[in-house]
């Protein structure tokens, strides 16, 4: 095929694909759909071999937002029956990095559910960061706190932040309609004041919220111009109790182009399988390793993911390998722009896919013990049976998925 051809020339020399190229790959066939994965595969192994960076997220804080995101879990007047704490102790946080750690993450996402944070939140947030780098050596660590205010992101730096993870979700025509409390433009100035600073900047999407083709490019478009570090790819967990519940658009297939066309638009950047990678991309993950090359390992934030050990053993079945603590995740002229900007050769991509703001419905898994599951609604093989909200790990008694 012509177009991808030309996508993959283009993504070896790091050239940006038209608009139209990529609206391509979304409009793509499913006798077509090997040969797109292939594609993208070729320009995934150029920039980041066969590794697959693991990332861990912690949730400082849950629930109890003030913001209306229509899709998270967390938000103002949300129904969803999650988990509902206030911050955990520098040493809570840093006994639940230790599991992610312990199971081969090499970075640390701390999530807290909010607008933004307070300067109290900034000092609260950089004990924890001591904590967890204390206990963990080596481990990077990513901050996701909300709209940053004007020094907030220094702060964060100088407490030894490695990345700042702010996503931008959807497209700006589109935004006003997920959420009303903040604006697009308001996402896009956060994303700005980390790279300023000399964090790594991490800024992805949620696929799945009845966008357009033509949302999805503009969002990811976008993305490229802002020029983060790390993607991470969000496909929308349809959660009861929100305003999206009942948006399940999604297929495997679906989901498998939109990744394609990320890594084509973005070639050299870590593009991660954030929150729903299990409810809609299911037994076609492995293939999804090919076109990204990070993903969370266990549970998310307000949701339970696959089995810590089922994540490693996909990975080792595709015939991927789990990156080290010391391999550099970026390729050498990122990784380096990275180092000069920040002063020191120790950031590099990352960041969390968490849906933006520190909120967010992400993963799935089958329900915990028992747990009742939410019962299939829909037609087309609709499997909200796969939606488990989180009962374990950061804010109970119960030990973490890892």
């Amino acid at each position: 095929m012509d177009l991808l051809n030309t996508l993959v020339d283009k993504g070896l020399r790091r050239e940006l694909p038209t608009r139209e190229e990529a609206l391509a790959v979304l409009a793509t066939s499913d006798d077509d759909l090997l040969d797109v994965v292939a594609a993208a595969g070729k320009v995934r192994r150029q920039w980041f071999g066969r590794r697959v960076k693991l990332n861990y997220l912690v949730n400082l804080k849950s629930g109890l937002c003030p913001e209306d995101c229509s899709y998270c879990s967390q938000r103002l007047g949300s129904k969803a029956e999650i988990l509902k704490y206030t911050w955990l102790k520098p040493d809570e946080a840093s006994r639940a990095a230790a599991a992610g750690v312990a199971g081969g993450a090499k970075r640390v996402c701390l999530v807290a559910s909010g607008r933004g944070p307070t300067d109290r939140d900034v000092d609260r947030v950089a004990q924890t960061i001591a904590a967890v780098k204390e206990e963990n050596e080596g481990v990077e660590v990513c901050a996701c706190l909300g709209l940053l205010s004007d020094g907030q992101a220094e702060r964060l730096r100088g407490a030894g932040a490695d990345a700042y993870n702010h996503n931008l979700n959807t497209s700006e025509a589109t935004y006003a309609g997920i959420t009303k409390t903040h604006t697009y433009a308001d996402r896009v100035d956060t994303v700005r004041k980390a790279h300023a600073a000399g964090l790594s900047a991490c800024s992805g999407l949620i696929a799945g919220m009845g966008e357009s083709d033509e949302d999805l490019v503009d969002v990811v478009f976008s993305l490229r111009e802002l020029d983060p570090d790390s993607v991470p790819v969000n496909f929308l967990i349809p959660m009861e109790g929100t305003p999206l519940a009942k948006e399940w658009h999604l297929t495997p297939q679906r989901c498998l182009r939109i990744l394609a066309m990320v890594r084509f638009v973005c070639p050299d950047v870590e593009v991660r399988i954030a929150g729903g990678r299990e409810v809609h991309l299911r037994s076609m993950q492995p293939l999804a390793l090919h076109l990204a090359n990070s993903i969370f390992l266990g549970d998310y934030l307000t949701s339970e993911g696959q089995a810590g050990k089922t994540d490693l053993d996909m990975i080792a079945d595709a015939g991927f390998e789990v990156e080290g603590a010391g391999e550099v995740t970026l390729p050498k002229h990122r990784s380096d722009a990275v180092a000069d900007a920040a002063g020191c050769g120790s950031h590099e991509g990352g960041g969390c896919g968490s849906h933006g703001g520190g909120c967010g419905p992400c993963g799935s898994a089958e329900p915990a013990a028992g747990e009742v599951a939410q019962p299939v609604a829909e037609p087309g093989g609709v499997r909200t049976d796969l939606v488990a909200v989180r009962r374990r790990g950061a804010g109970t008694d119960l030990a973490p998925n890892a």
